[in-house]
């Protein structure tokens, strides 16, 4: 399948000539700018209340008429925008996830996507393959998560694109997934809150301990008083390398180990280890990689963790060999609406 898998009406890619399909996907950078400039311009939220023309939103976003053009000609060609009649433009339920404030908005993580410390790195992605060492780090000085927190105005926009981006994932996991066995959740590496915060007010028996590093604790802490759950949640600061809490019936860790090589992986699922009770489940809401050549989300971002963080996305026989090392057994896996799943697994 071809990057290009968005493009609307235009048959099978694969009927194209081989070299055409190549120089598509070189040009996938090409795509990329395109819809970036859309999002840093707003044009969906321009074209929310209806169709206008490249003259019109030029005027609104102080741009080039012509060249806002072919910017909006290329977004339509790959579904992006519909050009409704020549020169004039209409939301399409892809640019529909580029409109600020709604459901399933992406826009910040388009964003994000076009910001110089997230995209640069891609430039340098040979060192990573080369060395099989993310290349974030050397090209910055800083692994992410530290640059991140040197730099307020780049975590600002990394923190919001997450959590937009969770949300969806979030919903997924609620409607897919039943806590109800459950009375108490703790949410390892939870973050400002939002996704424990979804889980108990879909489960009002249900109680939750939060923890994360301080000063994300402390954000996470207002977060969920003001959401009114402060009696039902409580805030552990911590680092998940050290120990998480104890005592809970079930340990989530969503879009977490992921993040981290393999012996730090192990460490983290070693705490939790540790933590649980007997009869306590650890459930991890990762994507699980389809084995051969089939399409899946979940391998575009595998590639990238291969260079900002030296982490992985896995197959269930990857998961499940990881998680026999910490000492865990795979229950089940249960997927979801998205392109996540609940693994769950039991001390073995």
């Amino acid at each position: 399948m071809s990057l290009l898998f968005a493009i609307k009406d235009r048959g099978d890619l694969s009927e194209l000539p081989p070299a055409t399909q190549i120089f598509l996907l070189s040009e996938g950078a090409a795509i990329h700018r395109a819809l970036v400039i859309v999002e840093e311009l707003g044009i969906a939220d321009l074209l929310a209340d209806g169709p206008q023309t490249s003259d019109e939103l030029a005027r609104s976003t102080s741009s080039h008429a012509r060249s806002l053009y072919r910017v909006l000609r290329l977004m339509s060609s790959v579904g992006v925008f519909s050009e409704v009649e020549p020169g004039r433009f209409a939301l399409t339920p892809l640019s529909e996830c580029l409109r600020s404030g709604t459901a399933g908005s992406l826009r910040s993580w388009v964003k994000m996507s076009g910001r110089s410390f997230w995209f640069s790195a891609m430039t340098e992605a040979l060192y990573s393959v080369k060395t099989g060492q993310p290349v974030f780090a050397p090209k910055t000085g800083a692994e992410l998560f530290d640059y991140l927190a040197a730099h307020p105005e780049e975590r600002d926009i990394f923190n919001t694109a997450m959590k937009d981006f969770g949300q969806a994932v979030s919903s997924a996991v609620i409607q897919a997934y039943d806590f109800s066995a459950f009375r108490s959740l703790v949410d390892v590496g939870g973050g400002n809150g939002a996704f424990i915060t979804a889980i108990l007010q879909a489960n009002p028996e249900l109680t939750g301990i939060l923890c994360d590093l301080p000063h994300v604790a402390a954000d996470a802490r207002t977060s969920i008083a003001r959401a009114g759950l402060a009696d039902r949640c409580a805030i552990a600061g911590g680092d998940f390398f050290h120990s998480v809490p104890s005592g809970g019936d079930a340990y989530i860790l969503r879009w977490i180990i992921h993040d981290w090589d393999h012996d730090r992986a192990l460490a983290i699922l070693g705490n939790c280890r540790s933590a649980m009770h007997a009869a306590a489940r650890l459930l991890l809401v990762e994507t699980v990689l389809p084995v051969g050549e089939e399409f899946h989300p979940g391998k575009v971002m595998d590639f990238s963790m291969l260079m900002f963080l030296g982490g992985q996305e896995r197959t269930e026989a990857e998961y499940t060999a990881l998680l026999e090392q910490a000492g865990f057994r795979i229950d089940r896996i249960v997927p979801t609406a998205s392109s996540f799943s609940v693994i769950e697994a039991v001390a073995a």
